[in-house]
């Protein structure tokens, strides 16, 4: 991959697409963008959520040090040059790159696209559902059911009133009417408990391509065979109890079978004819 990025100019690519957040000469040395978009990169290659454990990864592992361009005595860079580059750069920024990125790799046939496995979760936000308020005139839930309850005849309602208003009204918290102040990238989502929090939708899209393959023989018309190239699979339960049941039944055809000889007598039995003293 890092030698797919060097030839399409990826480096001069993020630089000119970064160049409105950075100063000409202002302050230490910052990161740049091409090595900070490796970081990312590596992040969601390997799964780190967080930069503490991207500066660790980079600076433990000669392999990350060689895709980040880092010589054997350089610093990695420290998690909080890492935070504070990814907030001084947008997120239109960001999606531009890693589009740039998805693509060249498609044109390097390195990604292939055809079946995709996508695996998605709830993680609740850190906001509380009692801060929503309207989209259209920022009002907070209690004032709107207020609103509701004047409109309806209750020249004062009580907090007893409001709650059986609030009951018998359906559609109560929509994500097109009802917004985050804290968190406007929060959706009002049912939990899988059953409760109604804000919550993100995190989804994680990975190719899935075969790696080798296994080979079958099967007739084709004309009396000859040809070889035909299987998808690589690994053994179901079923199959791995079966091949495992078989083996065992092998093993014990193969034990060699003891001749039956004459039954021992028992040592307490007495013989016939004789008479105990």
């Amino acid at each position: 991959m890092n030698r797919a990025l060097a030839a399409n100019s990826f480096d001069s690519f993020v630089e000119a697409a970064c160049r409105r957040f950075y100063a000409p000469k202002m302050g230490r040395p910052s990161l740049s963008p091409g090595r900070y978009f490796r970081l990312m990169l590596l992040g969601y290659f390997e799964g780190l959520g967080s930069e503490r454990g991207m500066a660790w990864r980079a600076a433990d592992s000669l392999a990350i040090r060689s895709f980040l361009g880092l010589e054997l005595d350089e610093a990695a860079p420290d998690h909080s040059t890492i935070s504070r580059t990814r907030r001084l750069i947008d997120v239109e920024t960001h999606q531009r790159v890693f589009t740039w990125v998805l693509e060249r790799l498609a044109k390097e046939g390195l990604l292939v696209g055809k079946t995709v496995g996508i695996d998605a979760t709830t993680l609740e936000a850190n906001a509380a559902m009692r801060s929503i308020v309207r989209r259209d005139t920022g009002a907070s839930y209690e004032e709107f059911l207020k609103g509701l309850a004047k409109a309806s005849g209750i020249k004062t309602p009580t907090r007893e009133a409001l709650a059986r208003l609030d009951r018998r009204r359906k559609k109560k918290a929509s994500n097109d009417d009802w917004t985050s102040p804290s968190d406007p990238d929060a959706k009002i989502t049912k939990m899988k408990d059953g409760r109604t929090h804000l919550a993100h939708k995190a989804e994680h899209a990975v190719e899935c391509r075969p790696v080798g393959g296994r080979l079958r023989r099967r007739s084709v018309p004309g009396g000859r065979d040809e070889l035909q190239r299987l998808p690589l699979r690994p053994p179901g339960r079923r199959q791995r109890r079966r091949s495992l049941s078989g083996r065992l039944r092998a093993g014990l055809r193969a034990l060699p079978v003891p001749a039956r000889g004459p039954r021992p007598r028992s040592a307490t039995r007495r013989a016939s004819g004789t008479r105990a003293t």
